[in-house]
């Protein structure tokens, strides 16, 4: 507990030093989506976590990293340069980094955070936060993965995830990987909790990798023979690892 002026401040310590949180560039029409930003913003604050997210100032985004930053919170937004014009339509809130393209955004978003919640959101949030599920069931990261189910909103998607389990396309143990709550608290300390599912058929695949891959398809012919070296190191690691 600390002391600022007459007011009293309570920090509850987390494992975790960054937060990513994937959510929609919309608010939606429901106040309760916007009041689940800013009780995640509080939470987030309360326990001294690093903000990061795609980078926007509109909608459920906009709402989170303001809510974050005002607080005195580090906020870190990752966004590509095409979509700045788009989604960032009045002043910028704390570090904005742009990027190349979107896969390089979910990339860094991910590379720089300890864990990830999704909010509410449409067809790109579902895109970022199957990617980093994914990730999990190949042994990419074991960071672990929530869903903020404001007012039940991602129950039909927890159906289908339970379908597919029954139907035989994702192991009973792949789906432990997400963790689900109705308020940011809850979810949070469910996100402590979490123990990284290890299936001894998953490929342990490193993040680095990953990421050299990417970087890889960007340079030019003579840059790639200068790094050739590495990559086979690299490459040669991920293979003993398996």
């Amino acid at each position: 507990m600390e002391m600022e002026g007459e007011q009293v401040v309570v920090v509850r310590n987390s494992k975790f030093k960054s937060v990513c949180v994937f959510c929609g560039s919309s608010t939606g029409k429901r106040n309760c989506y916007s009041d689940a930003a800013i009780d995640l913003a509080q939470e987030l604050v309360a326990k001294r976590l690093d903000l990061v997210y795609g980078g926007g100032s509109i909608g459920l985004m906009g709402l989170v990293s303001r809510a974050v930053h005002q607080a005195g919170g580090h906020v870190l937004g990752i966004i590509p340069r095409t979509l700045m014009s788009k989604e960032i339509t009045g002043e910028t809130v704390g570090e904005v980094r742009p990027v190349a393209d979107m896969h390089q955004r979910k990339a860094e978003m991910a590379r720089h955070s300890d864990c990830f919640i999704a909010l509410p959101g449409g067809y790109g949030t579902l895109e970022e936060l199957l990617e980093v599920i994914t990730w999990a069931q190949l042994g990419i990261h074991d960071k672990p993965v929530g869903l903020l189910n404001v007012d039940g909103y991602y129950n039909y998607l927890l159906t289908f995830i339970d379908k597919a389990v029954d139907d035989g396309f994702i192991k009973p143990s792949q789906r432990n990987i997400i963790v689900s709550a109705p308020n940011a608290k809850e979810l949070v300390q469910k996100l402590e909790e979490y123990e990284p599912v290890h299936d001894g058929a998953i490929a342990k695949a490193r993040w680095d990798v990953e990421l050299l891959q990417h970087d890889q398809k960007q340079q030019s012919p003579q840059q790639k023979k200068v790094s050739f070296n590495a990559t086979t190191t690299t490459t040669l690691q991920t293979e003993i690892a398996l």
